[in-house]
C-alpha cells in the first residue's frame, strides 16, 4: 500500500500555486497511491474563500481515498465552525485499507485561535478503546496489522523548529503513552514545516514538510512524504515537489553528522 502525506499547503498569501500544480501532476501519474493524507493546515487562515479554493484545489488529485483533517491555521477566524463544511468526510476518523492490514485513526489537535495544540482526554481514551479493537493480526488471514495515527501537530519535538513548546502537542506525553499501549506503529504528524522522522523502536514518528508554501525551513524547499507498507514493513521517502526522493532516515541520519561535525573542536 501506498500513502502520501501532503501537509500545510496554507492557501493564503503563502501559497504557491505552481508548486502545487507540479505536486499534483506527479502524484497522480508517477505515484498513484492508494490513499492521499492531507494532514493539515491546508489554509492560511482559515477563511472562507481560503477553505472554498483548498476544497477545489484537493479535487485535483485522482484518487479514490483522501483523508483531509484540520490544522491549527484551518480553526482560525471561526474556521472551525466551517471546516466541516467544506470538508465533511473529515468527520470520520476511522478506515481500514488493505483488507483490514492497515488501520487509520485521525486525531483532531487543532483548537479554535490556537497555535498550540490539544488532544484532550476524551479524544485519547476514545483513539485506545477504538485500537483496542483491532488485535495484532487479522482474524482471517493472520496478517500482521499497522496501525497509523494522524495528527496535525508533533508529538514530539524536531530539531531546527526553534521553540516548541507553546506550539506543540499540551498533553503530548499522555498521547504517546496512549500509541505505544496501543501497538500504533506509525504516527504522522505535520506543523512545523520540517521534514523529519523519530524512530522509537515500535513507532514511527513520521514529519512532512510544507508542499507548497513559502514557510519552508531551511534547504528544505516543498516536500512532501510518500509511505510504503509492504509485508507489515513501513518505508517512508521525503519528496521535492518536482524534484528527488530521498529516504527519511537518510535525512536523520545526516542531520546527525552535520551536527558531530560542526561541534567538534577545531
Amino acid at each position: 500500500m501506498r500513502i502520501v502525506q501532503i501537509s500545510d499547503l496554507h492557501i493564503g498569501g503563502l501559497f504557491k500555486q505552481e508548486a502545487f500544480d507540479t505536486l499534483t501532476t506527479e502524484v497522480n501519474k508517477d505515484l498513484k497511491p492508494d490513499l492521499i493524507v492531507f494532514s493539515g493546515d491546508l489554509t492560511d487562515d482559515g477563511l472562507v474563500f481560503q477553505l472554498k479554493k483548498a476544497q477545489d484545489e484537493i479535487k485535483k488529485f485522482d484518487c479514490k481515498n483522501i483523508i483531509v483533517f484540520p490544522g491549527n491555521h484551518d480553526y482560525r477566524h471561526t474556521g472551525y465552525l466551517i471546516f466541516k463544511k467544506f470538508f465533511p468526510s473529515s468527520l470520520k476518523r476511522v478506515y481500514e485499507f488493505d483488507e483490514g492490514k492497515v488501520i487509520l485513526v485521525t486525531v483532531n489537535t487543532a483548537r479554535p485561535d490556537r497555535d498550540e495544540g490539544e488532544i484532550g482526554r476524551s479524544q485519547i481514551l476514545w483513539m485506545e478503546n477504538t485500537l483496542s479493537k483491532y488485535n495484532e493480526y487479522t482474524e482471517d488471514k493472520n496478517i500482521p496489522r499497522v496501525k497509523i495515527v494522524c495528527m496535525h501537530h508533533h508529538l514530539i519535538s524536531i530539531p531546527d523548529t526553534g521553540y516548541t513548546n507553546v506550539v506543540g502537542i499540551s498533553d503530548a506525553g499522555d498521547a504517546l503513552r496512549a500509541c505505544l499501549e496501543s501497538g500504533v506503529d506509525v504516527v504522522i504528524c505535520g506543523h512545523k514545516h520540517r521534514p523529519w522522522m523519530w524512530n522509537l523502536g515500535k513507532v514511527l514518528i513520521v514529519y512532512a514538510g510544507t508542499a507548497c508554501s513559502w514557510r519552508y525551513r531551511g534547504v528544505f524547499d516543498d516536500t512532501y512524504n510518500i509511505i510504503d507498507i509492504k509485508n507489515n514493513k513501513v518505508h517512508v521517502d521525503m519528496k521535492m515537489v518536482g524534484g528527488k526522493k530521498v529516504p527519511l532516515a537518510e535525512i536523520v541520519k545526516r542531520f546527525k553528522q552535520e551536527v558531530r561535525t560542526q561541534s567538534m573542536p577545531s
